[in-house]
């Protein structure tokens, strides 16, 4: 993410928060007076965005992405044709179960 997007995010949500309707003049003064420059075709996009889309629902739900699915793998029988559906299972990942240390692993004993 840009400087130009971060500092026409906060100037949006600066606005939302005091309830100022959010234009892309409003968004452009709030960079300006912040002393950062930006690229001239950010507050406008912002602020085609926050007419289209409530700025509360973004806030909600910034980490409900609609990125893709769950990962699938599909697995046929030994043996089976190409005409013989593929069974679908999910992939299930496998976390290692940390080991724990031992006075042999370290070449000496505290009896010694």
């Amino acid at each position: 993410m840009s400087i130009s997007e971060i500092s026409c995010t906060y100037a949006a949500l600066i606005l939302h928060d005091d309830a100022i309707p959010i234009t892309a003049e409003k968004i452009a003064t709030l960079v300006k007076a912040a002393n950062v420059s930006v690229e001239s075709y950010w507050p406008g996009l912002f602020a085609k965005l926050a007419e289209k889309r409530d700025i509360d629902d973004l806030i909600l739900n910034v980490g409900a992405g609609g990125g893709g699915g769950a990962v699938v793998v599909a697995v046929t029988a030994p043996g089976a044709g190409a005409a013989a559906p593929a069974a679908a299972t999910p992939l299930v990942e496998e976390k290692e179960e940390p080991k724990e240390e031992s006075d042999d692993d370290m070449g000496f004993s505290l009896f010694d």
